[in-house]
């Protein structure tokens, strides 16, 4: 398998990348390698408008999203 070095990162990056790793039970490399492949694999399957839109949960109510009516205006003559 190919290997890929990683440099000069943040000191923080890699202090959260161990934390995450921990709270997952991996080590800090499993848990890079599954950090990249999913966010390239996620990339892929999106390939549309519709597809993004479809892979997203149904949240709320259409109501939620009505514009409020506005007061109508005065009209001076």
């Amino acid at each position: 398998m190919p290997q890929l070095i990683v440099r000069n990162l943040p000191q923080e990056v890699v202090r959260e990348l161990k934390l995450r790793a921990a709270r997952h039970g991996r080590s800090a490399e499993a848990e890079h390698r599954l950090i990249l492949e999913g966010v390239l694999r996620r990339q892929r399957t999106a390939a549309t408008l519709k597809d993004a839109l479809l892979s997203m949960p149904p949240v709320g109510e259409d109501v939620d999203f009505d514009r409020p009516r506005a007061r109508p205006r005065r009209v001076r003559l």
